[in-house]
């Protein structure tokens, strides 16, 4: 079968001037059903027009977002050990490894760039949800942990945007050590006296949510995304009660003072740059005052 799939039916396609058709081509929105055509979302970022449905975006094009003119510098990613535990479930996790990294074309979890946003420096940090679900590994660890650090050495800023699930089971208690790992650079960084600022992003669950996520000076969270410790079913199985409408989505924590802002994801920039002058104390310049304006009102 792989002979015919692999060999014969492309020579036939070719013959016949046929074309394989991508299976991503249309897009389904998860709230209304609506397709959308793939450019017409990646040029929305990633966000459905008529809904305005929150899709989780890609790493790098999250960073090439947020920077001006799209221009940053890549920090390297840490090299770590690979498998330390020689960890099997259903399928070696050195081929799950593998697998992510021809599917995203990235290393691990985190992609971290240092640049400007709309002429403020700031050290970024991103996970790739498409990278075993966000996770938080050895490699995710001690490229948070060199972000923390650039920010402090080049005294600017740092803005996290988690999307995950949480620890790497892959990676046991090694995974776990991450958490205070991250949270010691958090403080680092506060002790520097650079602000630290988290855009929560769908979603944003288990260690991750009990670490770095939640320890910012300013909360923001784009619209609709699950934030949370614990899923809601896990919850409702243990308490064995039915849960409010929305709970653990950006808006309820809003409510609840967990979240500063909700701001969706086109105002994320300039949201970011008028905050970041305030905290460091430099000046409110017109386009960046308008631009948080602007996401304040779409968050009340």
């Amino acid at each position: 079968m792989n002979w015919i799939t692999n060999y014969v039916r492309p020579k036939i396609n070719s013959m016949l001037g046929r074309r394989e058709v991508p299976e991503n081509l249309w897009i389904k929105c998860p709230e209304t059903g609506e397709m959308v055509f793939h450019r017409d979302l990646e040029e929305n970022k990633w966000v459905i027009p008529a809904s305005g449905y929150h899709m989780k975006m890609p790493a790098k094009a999250r960073l090439k977002d947020l920077f001006d003119d799209g221009a940053f510098e890549a920090l390297p990613q840490p090299k770590v050990a690979q498998d330390p535990l020689k960890f099997r479930d259903s399928k070696k996790y050195i081929d799950r490894l593998k697998d992510s990294r021809i599917k995203t074309e990235q290393e691990d979890t985190i992609l971290a760039g240092v640049g400007k946003v709309r002429g403020v420096k700031l050290v970024a940090v991103v996970h790739e949800f498409g990278f075993m679900g966000g996770s938080l590994g050895i490699a995710a660890g001690e490229a948070i942990v060199k972000a923390f650090e650039r920010a402090i050495s080049d005294k600017c800023p740092l803005v996290m945007f988690p999307a995950s699930g949480g620890a790497r089971m892959q990676e046991g208690i090694l995974s776990l050590m991450q958490l205070p790992r991250t949270t010691v650079a958090v403080e680092m960084l506060k002790e520097a006296g650079q602000p630290y600022v988290v855009v929560l992003t769908n979603p944003t669950t288990g260690g991750v949510t009990a670490s770095y996520a939640m320890l910012g000076d300013i909360h923001l969270a784009e619209p609709g995304a699950e934030i949370c410790f614990a899923g809601k079913r896990v919850i409702e199985q243990t308490i064995r009660e039915k849960l409010p409408e929305g709970f653990q989505t950006s808006e309820y924590l809003l409510e609840h003072g967990m979240v500063d802002m909700v701001v969706k994801r086109h105002d994320i920039p300039g949201t970011l740059a008028r905050l970041l002058r305030i905290l460091t104390k430099k000046p409110v310049t017109e386009t960046t005052k308008a631009a948080g304006v602007v996401a304040i009102a779409a968050s009340a």
